[in-house]
């Protein structure tokens, strides 16, 4: 008879989701360089930039000019100079354009207009005063765009880091606790039966099975499969798509395409997340593990050798 893996009650989830909860605000809480860096390296950005296309005089700025902005790397502090600022996706579509790349926008002049075009039509009145008055800036108004932008263009690069490394992070201690129960990484392939994929003691990685990806996949002891999301939430609300709409999703899927006996949907958590959630997910399927005691996923895998 094949094990299965434990259905935990409201007052565990609720326990190991207030711990989760505490670990990510002390996270969120310590003090690192990560601000500083990234506050440097948006300022150094804009200086550049300013510097390159003439504190924007629009009589100053040059296919030549903007072609080096870009070649430069300074393609997002460009979108930055907008309010609000534009994402890279949005100034594509606006601009009907097919790419920002800077070896093809300094190759096409035209294509190189269309995009700056769309963020002169909307340049941040507040933080560029003087480009409508055709005016230099002041000393003050130039130090006052620089702080501004700065943090605009560093806030978010922060966001986007924490986000991937959170789940980069989480993947890879998944993949450390798994080598550490003796079993080995192999190169990802396309699982569309059961026999493909991870063989005896293997795990992959970023690997489509079915039609969907997964994160990692285990070749449990008894054969079956076990696909393991892993799952980072900043917040309780967050965690309904994190969670239900993607990891539940796909465990539904994957049982209804390899049987209920044939793999293990899993979820690795961390952060935030609430618990009605927690409940919901696990009735459709997905068994859920913690990425702060992992011994309890290596219990179950365990549990299976025959």
């Amino acid at each position: 008879m094949t094990s299965s893996p434990a259905r935990w009650s409201t007052e565990e989830l609720t326990k190991e989701a207030t711990f989760s909860a505490a670990e990510f605000r002390s996270d969120r809480l310590a003090v690192t360089g990560a601000w500083e860096t990234h506050y440097k390296q948006a300022r150094k950005k804009f200086d550049l930039l300013l510097k390159n296309l003439n504190d924007l005089n629009p009589g100053a700025i040059t296919d030549n000019n903007l072609a080096d902005a870009y070649g430069l790397g300074l393609g997002d502090a460009i979108r930055y100079l907008a309010g609000p600022p534009i994402s890279d996706d949005d100034l594509k579509v606006i601009a009907e354009v097919d790419s920002l790349a800077p070896g093809v926008l300094k190759k096409n002049p035209d294509l190189l207009r269309k995009a700056f075009g769309v963020i002169e039509r909307v340049i941040d009145p507040f933080r560029f005063p003087w480009v409508k008055s055709g005016k230099k800036p002041t000393k003050q108004q130039r130090d006052a765009a620089l702080l501004a932008s700065s943090v605009l263009l560093a806030a978010q690069s922060i966001a986007t880091e924490r986000r991937n490394d959170g789940k980069e992070i989480q993947e890879a201690k998944v993949k450390d606790y798994l080598r550490g129960l003796g079993f080995k990484e192999v190169p990802p392939v396309t699982i569309n039966t059961l026999v493909k994929g991870p063989q005896a003691n293997e795990f992959c990685a970023e690997c489509q099975l079915g039609e969907r990806k997964a994160d990692v996949v285990v070749r449990l002891h008894d054969t079956r499969l076990m696909p393991i999301e892993c799952k980072v939430s900043n917040s309780a609300t967050n965690s309904v798509k994190r969670l239900n709409n993607d990891a539940a999703v796909k465990a539904e899927y994957w049982l209804k395409m390899f049987g209920t006996s044939q793999v293990v949907p899993t979820a690795a958590l961390s952060g935030v997340f609430n618990v009605l959630n927690l409940e919901q997910a696990q009735k459709r399927g997905l068994a859920l593990y913690w990425a702060h005691d992992l011994d309890k996923l290596g219990a179950f895998i365990q549990s299976t050798k025959p």
